[in-house]
């Protein structure tokens, strides 16, 4: 018989299975450890992403000819150029430079420092989630409309899109807790299928436009006509509505993201991962490539075999034009099979946007302190992130057009982040061509940004609405981790080993005593007065040794990070220096380093710090400095539960 007692440890151990270690870099869901050649081939996990770029072609044509009328080829040219000339090189350099899946993010978050760095990558990390988040609902939603519009439903589901599309989700989270490789697994079967039925139907198209090329000369003759003849208004028209097709450039970040995944080469290693780079970069290329093919063919047969009419809100071809193809060439049973395969792919579309989270998010807030531990562990997050797509498509009523501004407004602040990213790498790096040439592709970018938010608004306000949300819990969760040791190692050099044996040797048998010192002058006055005043504040007997710890602070910004203790002899005086985020963190770690060392409880001596205790805590919380006495003991308090064990702190 079970004893049920067991139960939540089990079901604990089993959420945060694959959970990294406190000081090891977060590598992302499904690398089991630090071997490079672990993972899948690359071509699997093009897949993994390609759920998501790739079933964009369910509605990508008729959104083409629904915004640029019979211009829709050329705009397709021009978003086509855009893939190869500008979205494909810089993430193929993205790739180089962040080779652990961290992404542009990581390369931005470099560019600054302190707490304006983690501002910004917030911000990214905001409109990050709006992409990734509403992928996973409006991929779903869209799945479920197709479901409840198929003929052979006959309806039967009308007013069942948000039930459906819940079930969608909460089916795809299952894909994902079960395991992440499985997850690759059934992406290669569905677009493999995908991109076949696909074939089929543009094929069959071109080879009827081939036997009948009359509807071409009519297209150009309408194209012309309806222009005025004038070639340069056409190109400015197409320039101009090609914003509108910015779905087409979904997947590039995921494509980074996930490049943990990918096999690396015998001869990779953490600092040079080389097969890996090599690997993603086959990754980008190969599905540009497929996708570029397919939005050029896709966009020509849909706006020359198709009736303009067809393409109203109403019409049979709004956001299914290939599904339209498929049943007018193949009849109802390829075309049938045609709808099976898109709504298969529009609902794991979400599973690449479910990777790129997972290896996102948890690589930058948990660091920051920004979340919770256990936010490094796939599972927990999976459950996270499955009821945030439940709470999203029930306030949005599961309906894809009021979610598709957010979806365009995150994929372009991503890439146009991205484009500025390699842009100032490309300058750091004095490489004058390429700054140049990915200089044009960022205006491009943050024209295309700036277009889509003017002319879709909503996008803006509900990637806002992610930042907003992300920030909250982000500082919430710094607030409420602070008191938390922090210090993932403590190393004393050479010197401080000496300090530490010299005052073990002059008494073997006393206690360790050290003295916080904010050092200011560091001559002899200074700790001599310091001696003095601690010794008759806390009656500290004259024959007792004493050592100076003094810690400055660094990046107050940062969360965990190891401690590197020096050691010094200055006028005489014994002295620990170090240099940390937060001074009464790196103190607490001092000394239980030290009890573990000499198995002696240490004592620390401070002073009252002067000012408002509330101003006070602030400056711990923003700058590593405020109430350091304070602090140090409730850190103490939380890391060593043993009052017997615990460093005792006295205030003067």
């Amino acid at each position: 018989m079970t004893d049920t007692s067991t139960r939540p440890a089990a079901l604990r151990r089993w959420l945060l299975e694959g959970l990294v270690d406190r000081s090891s870099r977060h590598t992302g869901p499904g690398v089991r450890g630090p071997d490079p050649t672990e993972g899948k081939p690359w071509w699997r996990v093009m897949c993994l992403t390609g759920v998501d770029y790739f079933s964009t072609l369910g509605y990508q044509p008729a959104v083409a000819v629904a915004a640029a009328g019979l211009v829709s080829p050329i705009a397709t040219i021009v978003l086509v150029a855009l893939t190869l000339l500008g979205a494909l090189p810089i993430y193929r350099r993205v790739a180089r430079e962040s080779p652990r899946g961290e992404g542009s993010v990581a390369m931005l978050e470099r560019l600054l420092s302190y707490w304006w760095s983690k501002l910004l990558v917030l911000v990214l990390l905001g409109f990050a989630a709006t992409d990734f988040v509403i992928t996973i609902t409006l991929s779903a939603a869209d799945a479920s409309a197709h479901v409840v519009e198929n003929p052979l439903v006959g309806g039967a589901l009308s007013g069942w899109e948000v039930p459906l599309t819940i079930g969608l989700i909460l089916l795809l989270g299952a894909v994902f807790l079960a395991g992440f490789h499985e997850a690759i697994g059934i992406a290669v079967v569905i677009v493999g299928v995908y991109l076949v039925m696909n074939l089929v139907v543009v094929v069959g198209a071109l080879v009827r436009i081939a036997t009948a090329p009359q509807l071409v000369v009519d297209w150009g003759a309408a194209l012309t006509q309806s222009h005025g003849g004038n070639v340069f208004a056409i190109i400015g028209i197409a320039l101009l509505v090609f914003p509108k097709l910015a779905l087409g450039l979904s997947g590039f970040e995921t494509g980074v993201t996930v490049m943990p995944l990918i096999r690396g080469a015998e001869g990779d290693t953490e600092r040079s991962p080389e097969g890996r780079i090599a690997g993603a970069r086959k990754l980008l290329t190969t599905a540009a490539l497929i996708m570029s093919a397919f939005l050029v063919t896709s966009s020509f047969a849909c706006t020359v075999l198709i009736p303009l009419p067809a393409f109203a809100p109403d019409g049979p071809a709004n956001g299914r034009a290939l599904a339209y193809l498929a049943h007018e060439q193949f009849g109802d049973v390829i075309g049938t099979a045609y709808d099976l395969s898109t709504i298969v792919i529009l609902w794991f579309a979400g599973a690449s946007a479910m990777a790129g989270l997972l290896n996102l998010v948890p690589r930058y807030l948990p660091r920051y302190g920004m979340a919770p531990d256990w936010a490094r562990a796939v599972r927990p997050m999976v459950v996270v992130f499955t009821l945030i797509g439940i709470v999203v498509t029930v306030i949005f009523d599961a309906s894809v057009d009021a979610q598709s501004g957010a979806y365009a407004t995150g994929v372009l602040v991503l890439i146009t982040s991205a484009s500025i990213a390699v842009t100032l790498s490309a300058r750091k790096h004095g490489q004058r061509a390429a700054f140049a040439g990915f200089a044009v592709v960022s205006v491009v970018f943050v024209y295309t940004t700036v277009t889509n938010m003017v002319e879709r608004p909503e996008g803006l306000k509900i990637g806002l609405i992610f930042v907003v949300a992300i920030m909250v819990v982000s500082f919430a969760s710094r607030a409420a981790r602070s008191f938390e040791l922090r210090i993932t190692a403590v190393h004393l050099d050479a010197e401080a080993d000496a300090v530490l044996r010299e005052a073990h040797t002059e008494d073997p048998e006393s206690t360790i005593r050290l003295i916080a010192n904010e050092p200011d002058r560091r001559d002899h006055a200074e700790y001599h007065d310091k001696e003095l005043e601690e010794r008759y504040d806390h009656h500290i007997p004259s024959g007792d040794a004493l050592i100076f710890v003094e810690i400055t602070v660094g990046d107050p910004s940062d969360f965990e990070e190891e401690l590197h203790v020096h050691g010094e002899h200055r006028h005489g005086y014994r002295i620990l220096r170090a240099r940390a985020a937060s001074v009464p963190n790196a103190i607490a770690a001092l000394l239980l380093e030290l009890r573990d060392r000499t198995g002696r409880v240490p004592h620390v001596y401070f002073e009252w710090t002067e000012g408002n205790p509330a101003i006070n805590l602030v400056r711990y919380l923003l700058f590593g400095v405020g109430e350091v006495a304070p602090v140090a003991r409730e850190v103490l308090r939380e890391a060593e539960p043993d009052p017997a064990r615990r460093p005792a702190v006295h205030v003067g």
